[in-house]
């Protein structure tokens, strides 16, 4: 079943994507090399120059056809195009801009229409998130994952449903964070930290990790009980009038909190952070709200290396391979910074992977969405992991760290995994290295050297 395309021009006049930006494309071709889905498929409609084409031509009065859509769904949105671009073309813009008018003006099949709702409706709400622990964790512990998993019959009902269960990680204690957490020795900073949705459900122990690094570096750090999403999500996804009513909430939430900065331990989350000026520009009552709580966004790492250290790094004797998530790299340009701290832990040896600008195949969702190219993408990216022979996979992105663990576990190899602040954490707590190995499934323990 086809969708119904719309009648038309592709676009209307409610923020289509800028003819200017566009007239910045000069078709150079460097950005394809570093585009997932033309590296996979070597197709010119699937690389950033030709959904430009497609957008140029949806301005010029071009419906949305079936095909059209297809190109710009299969865009993983990791931005590593605006990366490699010489003349600085924003396709981040173009793309999100594009997506919203899809969103509106397309109707999909009633099956894509039922998927997406479904996603949306549990993804970036952290409490019925949590409503899914305890059945998965039954589900996991009563050895009818092992079953489901050895027999193969999800992938032949449902690829994208074997690919929500592949991904799902090993479900752990909860850990509910207090509203507060004291600077341990001189105040440097006030901060507040977003827990996110997946990060808050199913990876609360990063959380906890970050609220600890931060005091012990000399942050208080405020935890707002009522935040919600941040719109990440949303607005990766077309969906412009939930991202805004989240991201207002956001703001509302860390402006009553007083802090001087908030922090963010998921790229994602906070890509979109640092853009709510321009997701809200044209709202009177956010506008200028939205630039100031943007301009106070920072990672963790970026924090982190902008105080400069104060607690003592103990010994690590661990070699870990770096994994630059998309939106942290391309899309805040955030690279040096977690290199940087985790080179700075005593004993800790660094490796770089292979085709560091080629996305994991996560990308938000689109792994649920699409998942026979996320599924070649994270194949790809464990590949290169494994190659580097590292003990740990450290990275700063929850779907990424699932993404990779699904490829590993159909690949039937292991490597621990962490977020770059449990790597920091344990060298400030003086932990062990085999403290080092978390929840998702994939994950191996890790041997004293």
């Amino acid at each position: 079943m086809t969708a119904i395309p719309s009648t038309g021009p592709a676009f209307d006049a409610l923020r289509p994507p800028s003819a200017e930006l566009l007239s910045d494309c000069v078709h150079c071709g460097f950005c394809l090399p570093t585009c997932p889905t033309y590296v996979l498929w070597g197709e010119e409609m699937d690389s950033p120059r030709g959904r430009i084409y497609l957008m140029q031509s949806g301005l010029d009065g071009e419906p949305l056809s079936d095909s059209m859509v297809g190109h710009f769904d299969a865009c993983l949105g990791c931005m590593a195009c605006v990366t490699s671009c010489p003349s600085g073309v924003q396709y981040d813009r173009l793309i999100e801009a594009t997506r919203a008018q899809v969103e509106r003006r397309h109707h999909r099949p009633a099956r894509d229409r039922a998927l997406r709702s479904a996603v949306f409706a549990v993804f970036p709400h952290a409490q019925r998130l949590r409503l899914l622990l305890g059945p998965l964790r039954a589900y996991q512990r009563s050895g009818l994952q092992r079953m489901v998993r050895r027999s193969g019959v999800l992938g032949r009902i449902s690829p994208r449903l074997a690919t929500m269960e592949s991904l799902a990680p090993a479900v752990g204690p909860r850990l509910r964070l207090p509203e507060r957490v004291d600077a341990r020795g001189p105040k440097r900073a006030v901060v507040g930290l977003l827990t996110g949705c997946v990060q808050s459900a199913f990876f609360p122990q990063v959380n906890a990790a970050t609220a600890r690094v931060l005091a012990l570096e000399g942050c208080d750090v405020v935890i707002p009980r009522g935040q919600g999403c941040c719109g990440a999500l949303s607005v990766h996804n077309g969906r412009e009038a939930e991202a805004r009513r989240f991201a207002r909430r956001t703001i509302e939430e860390f402006e009553a909190a007083g802090v001087d900065h908030v922090v963010v331990n998921a790229a994602g989350c906070g890509s979109s952070m640092k853009e709510y000026a321009h997701l809200l520009s044209d709202d009177p009552a956010y506008a200028e709200r939205a630039a100031s709580t943007a301009s106070r966004v920072r990672d963790v790492t970026e924090l982190l290396v902008e105080l400069g250290p104060a607690a003592t790094r103990h010994p690590l004797p661990v070699s870990v391979a770096y994994h630059d998530a998309c939106h942290l790299a391309h899309a805040q340009g955030v690279r040096a910074q977690p290199r940087g701290l985790l080179g700075a832990v005593p004993g800790l040896e660094l490796r770089e992977i292979a085709d560091p600008e080629l996305c994991c195949g996560s990308a938000g969702v689109y792994n649920l969405l699409n998942p026979q190219p996320g599924r070649e993408l994270g194949d790809r990216k464990a590949a290169a992991v494994l190659a580097t022979g590292a003990e740990l996979l450290a990275t700063a992105n929850p779907g990424c760290l699932m993404q990779v663990a699904a490829s590993l576990e159909r690949m039937g190899r292991t490597i621990a995994l962490a977020h770059t602040v449990e790597v920091l954490d344990a060298s400030l707590r003086g932990l062990p290295v085999e403290s080092l190995v978390r929840a998702p499934v994939g994950a191996k323990q890790l041997k004293r050297r």
